[in-house]
């Protein structure tokens, strides 16, 4: 990253509270970051396998996921800061999926945004 938005690590740390507020796009992040996950390993994995076409397979897992996710982050009322090139891109997109997102469950801050997106749905 460059100087204006600090290592992507702490960028990303900073803002992802803020986009990620909406339950639905919480519960996609839930249902598909271990569908990003296992279709980098079967990437990874496949050809060390003996299995090379099943790359594929990890590959379509993870356009699913991340397309998946990108739809969600749609709803959010503060969307994803735009990429900076096809670098950006993929360096986001997977400190996201692999470090970011865990950070942010395991740190309660899943459960934090997921009881405030609670109080502000209507009943009625």
């Amino acid at each position: 990253m460059d100087e204006e938005r600090g290592s992507l690590l702490s960028w990303q740390w900073t803002h992802y509270p803020s986009g990620h507020a909406d339950r639905t796009n919480l519960l996609i992040h839930a249902i598909t970051a271990p569908l990003f996950w296992s279709g980098l390993a079967t990437l990874v994995l496949a050809p060390i396998s003996g299995a090379p076409l099943g790359a594929l397979g990890g590959l379509v897992l993870i356009v699913i996921a991340v397309a998946a996710q990108g739809r969600g982050h749609k709803r959010e009322q503060v969307g994803p800061l735009p990429f900076r090139g096809p670098f950006d891109v993929v360096a986001r997109l997977f400190v996201e999926q692999l470090v970011t997102f865990p950070r942010f469950v395991l740190s309660g801050g899943f459960a934090r945004a997921w009881r405030r997106a609670g109080e502000n749905v209507a009943i009625g």
